[in-house]
């Protein structure tokens, strides 16, 4: 039986009493909130205390809920928004707190760091510039040479899972649009495009169920054709200077 906001409200707040009782805002978010989630889904938590001197990811079980809490102060939340969610291209933290429900009850903190969350969605993630619309091109090309005549199913269906999360991201980003990872790109890209969605789903379901890659390999065309398709040929990719080993 899946799990409900009904029966996760109760123990995230038991949590927030237990645990957390400091709290200046404390959000429940994920999956129960959206109404998506299975038998075996976890309580994700944003925890935002005073001040914290750094900013930390804690995993535990609480009556029998599996917890992830993100355990923030209102200054290292902003950070994650902006210098590391925002060049990524993924919006995981500001997604979290923007759809989250506070609890026990709404507060000023909260308030606040929901209206900030929802300013950073919409300034929308850093542009790509060339060199992203490039090197993305030129991985994609590459995966797509992997799946013209893959040696086996099994390489088949690793190589058309990385293939499916470059395409998807290069759909998204080149469009100066917040991207995915992970299971929540069939959900973004559904809000974004349910027409691309399904033409992706049917596509790579016809790569790994019946090996048939031609779909997949028309579907890259088509999205990388406004950036000048595949790239292969001509393409450069520098490493830092400072990436060697000093001299002896």
């Amino acid at each position: 039986m899946r799990q409900t906001l009904a029966a996760a409200v109760p123990a995230a707040t038991d949590i927030r009493a237990q645990i957390f009782p400091t709290a200046s805002a404390f959000l429940l978010a994920g999956s129960v909130v959206r109404d998506e989630a299975t038998a075996s889904s976890d309580l994700d938590l944003v925890v935002v205390l005073d001040r914290v001197e750094a900013a930390q990811r804690q995993s535990f079980v609480f009556d029998g809920w599996p917890v992830e809490a993100f355990i923030h102060d209102a200054r290292t939340l902003e950070y994650f928004f902006r210098q590391v969610d925002r060049p990524t291209g993924v919006p995981s933290l500001a997604n979290m707190v923007s759809e989250a429900i506070e609890l026990p009850q709404e507060t000023d903190t909260g308030r606040s760091l929901k209206d900030l969350a929802g300013q950073v969605l919409d300034e929308g993630p850093i542009p790509w510039g060339q060199t992203d619309r490039d090197t993305s091109r030129y991985v994609i090309s590459d995966l797509v040479e992997d799946i013209r005549a893959p040696r086996n199913s099994d390489e088949l269906r690793i190589v058309a899972a990385r293939l499916y999360a470059a395409l998807a991201d290069h759909f998204l980003r080149s469009r100066g649009l917040w991207s995915a990872k992970g299971k929540s790109i069939p959900r973004r890209l559904r809000r974004v495009d349910p027409e691309f969605q399904q033409r992706a789903t049917e596509a790579f379901e016809a790569a790994i169920l019946a090996e048939d890659t031609d779909p997949v390999i028309r579907l890259c065309e088509n999205v990388l054709e406004p950036d000048g398709g595949f790239l292969f040929e001509g393409y450069t990719r520098q490493a830092p200077k400072e990436w060697r080993m000093p001299d002896p």
